[in-house]
This record gives C-alpha cells, sequence and structure tokens, in this order.
C-alpha cells in the first residue's frame, strides 16, 4: 500500500505534516477548516471497495459489451428512434438499444414504472450477480441504497400530461406519480435487492451518480451498512428535454447527418452535447466484508468530495475555481497529492464552454505535471446521460483499473486552443500504468463532484 494512504502504521504527526506539504498553496482555492475536516476524517477509517457492477448504455448493455466497445472506440449515438425527432433542431441521442424490461422483471410490473426505474432494476440485479451476492441479500438491514438521477421519471410525467391535454384527465394512470418521482429507482432497488438499510436518493444534476458512490462509502464507513447499492439511472432522451436544452443552445445540432460523430469533446468543431440514456450501479461493501465472504474486488474508493461554484444555474464558473476547488477536496478526503493521480476521467460533456473550463482547472490544479496525465472522456461514445454519466464513468474507471487500459475519446481531431498542453487520449486505447484515478462530474447548478479510485493492493 502506497505510504500516503492513512493507515494504522502512520502516525497523525506524519498525516499531518504531509497534509500541509501538499495541501498548503499561495493560493488556496479549499478554505483551512475544510481541509482540517477532511484530513481528520480520513485518519484510520474502515475502507471501501466495490465488488460488482451493472451497466446498460448506448453502447453497450452489460459491463463487458459497454468495456469492450468502449475500449474500441465505438460509438452508441444514432439518429432517435424512440420519438419523431423531426420537428428538432438537435435529432440524434444516445439510447440503451434492445433492451426489454422483461428480462429482468415482470412485464405488468414494468409498465407500472419509468423507464429509468426499469434501468436500476436491470442493473442492480446484473451488479448483485457479478458481485456473488444472492438475492434477496442476507442481514437485509446492513445493506442499503443510494440511486442518483437527474430528472427521474420525466417520461412518465411527461406521458400523463399528454394524456390528460389530449383524452382528459380521468384517463391519466394511478401509477404515474409513483413513476415519476426521482426516488423510485431507489425504491425499486431496494424492494429488487431486499435492502432494508439506508435509502436515498441524490438530485444533483450531472453529479448525481457520482455523489451516490462518494456518499455510500461514506455510510459504510460510519458503520451505516456493510454494503451499499450506489449509481445512477437516468432516461431523459425524451421531446421536453431536447426542446429545453435545445432553447438553451447546449446541444449539438450540426451533425444529424452523422450522429456518431455528434459527441466531440475538447474538440474545436464541437457544437453542443448529445442527450444519453443509461444507468450503472455499482455494489461497495467495507473491505472486511468483502474478504469474509471471498468476494470479487475491482478497486477501492479512496476519497471523494461535493462543492458548489455558486456561479449560475446553467454555465459554470468560467475562472475553473469552483472545479479545481472539488478536486483539491477529493484528494484531500483520499489523503493523495497531486503526483499520485495517473489519470482523469473528465466531465467533458462536449460542450463549447464547459470543456475549456475544465481544461483550465485541470491545469490550474496538476500545474506542470497536467501535460503528463492521460485524459479522456466517455460522453464522447454514448452522450450526456446526465445522473447516471458519473456512474458510468466509474464503472469505465474499475475496468480501467483492472485491465490497464485506457479508452480514447472519440472525434477529438482538432484539440481546442484552450486545451493545448494536455494529454488527450484520442488515438485508440492506451496501455498505461494506472493506479489511482480522479473521475470528475460537473453539474448544472454547480453542482460539483469528483471520486478518487485506487486500484485494490492489500
Amino acid at each position: 500500500m502506497p505510504k500516503t494512504l492513512a493507515s494504522p502504521t502512520l502516525e497523525p504527526v506524519m498525516l499531518d505534516q504531509l497534509f500541509e506539504e501538499r495541501f498548503t498553496a499561495e493560493q488556496d482555492l479549499v478554505p483551512k477548516p475544510l481541509l482540517q475536516m477532511a484530513r481528520v476524517a480520513r485518519h484510520r477509517r474502515p475502507r471501501v471497495v466495490v465488488t460488482g457492477m451493472g451497466a446498460l448504455a448506448p453502447n453497450g448493455n452489460t459491463v463487458q459489451e459497454f468495456w469492450d466497445n468502449t475500449l474500441a472506440g465505438k460509438s452508441g449515438i444514432g439518429a432517435i428512434s424512440r420519438f419523431d425527432a423531426a420537428p428538432y433542431p438537435s435529432r440524434v441521442g444516445g439510447e440503451v438499444k434492445n433492451f426489454d424490461p422483461r428480462d429482468f422483471m415482470d412485464f405488468k410490473e414494468a409498465r407500472r414504472m419509468a423507464r429509468c426505474s426499469q434501468f436500476a432494476i436491470a442493473c442492480a440485479k446484473m451488479a448483485a450477480r457479478d458481485a456473488h451476492l444472492e438475492l434477496p441479500v442476507e442481514n437485509r438491514e446492513r445493506v442499503g441504497v443510494f440511486i442518483g438521477t437527474a430528472v427521474g421519471g420525466i417520461d412518465s410525467t411527461e406521458e400523463g400530461l399528454r394524456t390528460m391535454y389530449t383524452k382528459g384527465w380521468q384517463r391519466v394512470s394511478p401509477f404515474a406519480i409513483g413513476a415519476a418521482m426521482p426516488n423510485a429507482p431507489a425504491f425499486h432497488v431496494s424492494m429488487t435487492t431486499g435492502a432494508l438499510g439506508y435509502l436515498g436518493t441524490i438530485t444533483a444534476a450531472c453529479s448525481s451518480g457520482t455523489q451516490t458512490i462518494g456518499e455510500g462509502a461514506e455510510l459504510i464507513r460510519r458503520g451505516w451498512a456493510d454494503v451499499m447499492f450506489v449509481g445512477g439511472a437516468e432516461a431523459g432522451l425524451v421531446p421536453i428535454g431536447v426542446a429545453a436544452f435545445a432553447q438553451m443552445r447546449a446541444i449539438s445540432t450540426h451533425y444529424n447527418d452523422t450522429p456518431e460523430t455528434a459527441s466531440r469533446p475538447f474538440d474545436a468543431t464541437r457544437d453542443g452535447f448529445v442527450m444519453g440514456e443509461g444507468a450503472a450501479i455499482l455494489v461497495l461493501e467495507s473491505l472486511d466484508h468483502a474478504i469474509a465472504r471471498d468476494a470479487p474486488i475491482y478497486g477501492e474508493v479512496l476519497g471523494s468530495s461535493v462543492a458548489s461554484d455558486a456561479f449560475d444555474v446553467v454555465a459554470p464558473d468560467p475562472s475553473g475555481d469552483g472545479e479545481v476547488r472539488v478536486m483539491k477536496l477529493a484528494l484531500a478526503d483520499a489523503g493523495i497529492g497531486v503526483d499520485e493521480i495517473d489519470y482523469v476521467s473528465a466531465h467533458a460533456t462536449s460542450t463549447v464552454v464547459g470543456d475549456n473550463i475544465e481544461a483550465r482547472a485541470i491545469k490550474k490544479l496538476f500545474g506542470a505535471r497536467a501535460a503528463q496525465i492521460p485524459i479522456s472522456a466517455h460522453k464522447s461514445m454514448i452522450g450526456h446521460t446526465l445522473g447516471a454519466g458519473g456512474a458510468l464513468e466509474a464503472v469505465v474507471s474499475m475496468l480501467t483499473l483492472r485491465d490497464q487500459k485506457i479508452h480514447p475519446t472519440i472525434n477529438l481531431r482538432q484539440p481546442d486552443a484552450e486545451c493545448a498542453g494536455l494529454d488527450l487520449v484520442a488515438e485508440g486505447a492506451r496501455a498505461a500504468r494506472v493506479e489511482t484515478i480522479l473521475s470528475n462530474s460537473f453539474g448544472l447548478g454547480g453542482q460539483n463532484a469528483c471520486l478518487v479510485l485506487r486500484k485494490f493492493d492489500v
């Protein structure tokens, strides 16, 4: 284990000295009291590992298919088929294909829930199987659920409103509200797994899935649970979503004839993000619990953070200081410095403004090291899945740690001048030594979250 990890063999004074050396700077963007709390909190705390994963994405309906296509740089973005997109300026999206809820649940029950809940159930079952957990789980009071979503069952809301306005209120489904609730995916995962412990939902825009992983790990460290099902589920690729983001001029409109090229993070010719849908559920466990049952271990959740830009409901702070702050807090929580990050999984949605601000923040944080750290953007292949994005990227990060391969950012042919000097992985998958990953999620409303993930080492 690297000496910078908090462990019983390190005296507190050594950690204090390490902390001061790594996080004292001429212009520190993180208030000292917050850093002090992070330092104290990480002393001798229980370790949390990932033991199972399930994923549904535009380029794969299982974790392995998803990963194989990601390494191959295969796009899952195409022409929107779930509704007639002809009237809209953006007609491309990242849809989950060939998904049949009957493969995972009773069809009658599936009809009563939103698509995001169907995704969540499917991924929870896949994750439980991957973690070698039988359902319903044992010691149910010690198993919790924490799921993130940005827009919840917006498809159910839209369908209910359409029915009411065209057929009258008497025809609205009695299940409409239950399906539309943002906490419905978490409820359904709890029902599916039999978990009777902590049950929570985070709606933090594009950071939702990332935040559930960090908070789920903290719940285990507090002793509230031995096992947590965490992640994100989203199915917001509906007419109102496309219309609203088009009015915001946030989504791509120039690549309707070549959908697979529409999402192009960091590229000078990008013109907005591509809407996507999907889900990912991860099983988190305390290390002791995982070892006791001989569970497979993908990697460790070393640290996490959440912070606000407090700048604008849509635009990120152009200085990048909010993003620097949340990344520094994640490093402090993990007890490591910038020199230990081997790879950055970028938020990078392919918006004209957002990608440049993230690049600016990475340069501010890492300084001269920024040019030496590989960076890639998974959204280039599946679009922006909102509240599920961070969870899907956590799955990718865990597989990066397992296989020691970094996926490419596709459609990146002409890097934006603002991104010059960064090692943007673009020419196919890259073999690399990756021990520690920083995964970014920066959401609407200045909702920023980061994870520090590490290859498991006893």
